[in-house]
């Protein structure tokens, strides 16, 4: 377990990697990897019960995460290589032909960590629900764990899913969305409204747990142990993160346009000095 700060200190270093990671290869998605970096790494390192030294497919006996919006990798492979599931020097083959650290997360190379191809946003809640009643169906008494953006709640599959779940009473799972109201159009608000979301997913008999700033790393720390001990009482749980896309440099936060476009040398420079080194060292 680390301290508070110390997950600060992770998250800044893993700041500086999405941005180094991708403009060395001049595309990548970093305006939503920055934003749900500080949950990223609260779940890699204290959240989660698992070991990345023994990594398996199959899970049994561990914490599970699905990342429906894989398109930030930037995030996953940065705090999966800070945590230890791969060396950390391997972040400068990102987006790279052939590589491992693809734009968008592959089984085929076998990266530990990674226990589906996603990126084709709508199916990752149906995935984790699969991988919640397997492990009711074996009595395995760990968690099932989702990433979702809100943009992606505009696809039809997420609803039919949640539906599911709270019907079959899926209570060893939590969904978490990223609800920063910023999709690669606009807003979401702009592109289709999700309402009140809150609502919505309490009347398809989830439990919701709201995280008011979801980069506050206290807040999220507090507000995922809060759902944890929400779970095993008949009910999904649903987290609602309130977080800013491209928090940790000025010119890129609450805007859609780092979505999926990159920063020059000029730009990386000045959103460096932003966010100061660390002792972690970059890669």
């Amino acid at each position: 377990m680390k301290t508070t700060q110390e997950l600060q200190t992770i998250a800044r270093q893993v700041r500086r990697d999405i941005l180094r990671m991708t403009t060395a290869a001049k595309s990548g998605h970093p305006g939503g990897s920055m934003g749900t970096t500080d949950w990223m790494t609260a779940m890699q390192f204290n959240i989660m019960h698992h070991n990345p030294e023994k990594f398996t497919m199959d899970g049994n006996g561990e914490d599970m995460l699905f990342v429906s919006q894989g398109h930030i990798t930037p995030v996953i492979y940065s705090v999966m290589a800070r945590r230890g599931f791969f060396p950390v020097s391997e972040l400068s083959t990102f987006r790279m032909f052939g590589t491992r650290l693809q734009g968008h997360p592959s089984t085929e190379h076998g990266l530990p960590g990674i226990r589906m191809a996603s990126g084709s946003l709508g199916q990752g809640l149906s995935v984790g629900i699969g991988a919640a009643l397997g492990k009711k169906m074996t009595n395995d008494n760990h968690l099932v764990y989702t990433l979702h953006g809100d943009g992606e709640l505009q696809e039809g599959q997420i609803w039919e899913a949640a539906m599911f779940a709270g019907a079959k009473k899926v209570d060893n799972l939590i969904a978490t969305i990223d609800y920063n109201h910023q999709q690669i159009d606009g807003t979401v608000e702009q592109v289709m409204d999700l309402g009140n979301l809150k609502s919505k997913f309490e009347s398809f008999l989830w439990t919701v747990v709201t995280i008011d700033n979801g980069n506050d790393m206290q807040q999220v720390l507090d507000g995922m142990e809060k759902a944890k001990s929400l779970t095993g009482k008949g009910k999904p749980v649903c987290v609602l993160l309130q977080s800013q896309m491209g928090y940790g440099v000025d010119f890129m936060q609450n805007t859609n346009k780092y979505h999926g476009s990159v920063l020059n040398e000029d730009d990386l420079k000045r959103a460096l000095e932003q966010i100061p080194p660390t002792e972690l060292g970059d890669y």
